[in-house]
């Protein structure tokens, strides 16, 4: 008997990937189309939340580490320096800059959540 661990990757059970609104209004050979590239967005959105998960567990390191040397939960001077460093990279990409600003503002505003719950499980 072998079982599934604990963690990482697990088949999206309850996942339609072909679950749409749109059948019967288009020729079967697009909706056929359509959910081909609806499965390459699904791998992209399945990594990203990987991705994020194991950015999370970065910055929790990074919360404890603030947080038993006192350091505030936010460092302005980085978090400026990430968003022109994440806007060149957007534009590199050919993504749209003020998104990834907007993305990694709501990221970092995570993050500075996390740290001062870390930080007040300290006090």
């Amino acid at each position: 008997m072998t079982t599934e661990p604990a963690t990482g990757p697990r088949p999206d059970t309850d996942f339609d990937p072909h679950a749409t609104s749109l059948e019967g209004t288009a020729d079967p050979a697009v909706l056929q189309e359509l959910f081909e590239i609806r499965g390459s967005i699904d791998n992209f959105d399945a990594t990203l939340v990987y991705l994020l998960a194991e950015r999370f567990k970065c910055t929790q390191r990074v919360g404890r580490l603030k947080a038993e040397h006192r350091l505030p939960p936010s460092d302005p001077g980085r978090e400026a320096a990430q968003i022109d460093r994440l806007r060149r990279l957007a534009e590199d990409a050919d993504l749209d800059p003020a998104f990834a600003e907007k993305f990694l503002n709501f990221i970092v505003s995570e993050v500075i959540q996390h740290h001062r719950a870390i930080a007040d499980q300290q006090d």
